[in-house]
């Protein structure tokens, strides 16, 4: 799965693309998961918030 990197300035990027599902797995860990907790905490806020002005 690991090939070298025969960029001329290797980068992070180059080293995510190595695999076919290196990309995925990290786009997904760290934007696609954060994405579901920061909805499900702000509909929470939200829910609070109404509840108060009842």
């Amino acid at each position: 799965m690991w090939e070298p990197i025969t960029d001329l300035v290797p980068s992070f990027f180059a080293t995510l693309n190595q695999g076919p599902l290196t990309l995925t797995l990290f786009l997904h860990t760290f934007i696609v998961l954060p994405m579901f907790w920061i909805y499900k905490s702000e509909k929470k806020r939200l829910e609070e918030e109404a509840e108060l002005e009842d």
